[in-house]
């Protein structure tokens, strides 16, 4: 029983510092995203480089690239917790005007995993990605919808 609630409980924090994040996306906060991850954390982001840490991410220069609020939808939204570690998964959106005048439109598979550091579940590793056509293209699938 109190496993459960432990769990519970944990879920429930794991999913506000989600929404912490994606409300900081939304409303292109540079300062409201970075709380949100531990010091050592790893991002393999859907944009260059390979690797980097989150909490050196140009976003202040990728929200100056979005004209309006950014739209950011998180899908099928699965967590998973084990002592002071846990994971999830999600299939996420992006929309919204950019500045160049055109329109982006894109869904993309994130997986974020947490450790429990004082007491607050903070991100330590972050994994966005696209599918890619495996014909001759290896082009990414962005034309893909859940």
């Amino acid at each position: 029983m109190t496993i459960e609630i432990t769990k519970t409980h944990d879920e429930a924090q794991i999913r506000g510092t989600i929404d912490a994040r994606a409300g900081a996306i939304r409303n292109k906060n540079p300062e409201g995203v970075l709380p949100n991850f531990s010091e050592d954390s790893v991002g393999y982001f859907v944009e260059t480089p390979l690797q980097q840490s989150p909490l050196r991410e140009d976003l202040a220069g990728w929200f100056a690239t979005w004209s309006d609020p950014i739209g950011y939808e998180i899908g099928d939204l699965k967590i998973t917790v084990g002592g002071d570690v846990a994971y999830c998964h999600s299939l996420n959106r992006w929309t919204g005007s950019r500045t160049d005048g055109t329109h982006t439109d894109i869904w993309f598979r994130e997986s974020l995993c947490f450790r429990k550091i004082n007491g607050r579940w903070l991100i330590t590793h972050i994994h966005e990605s696209v599918p890619m056509y495996m014909d001759s293209s290896l082009k990414a699938a962005i034309d893909l919808k859940p």
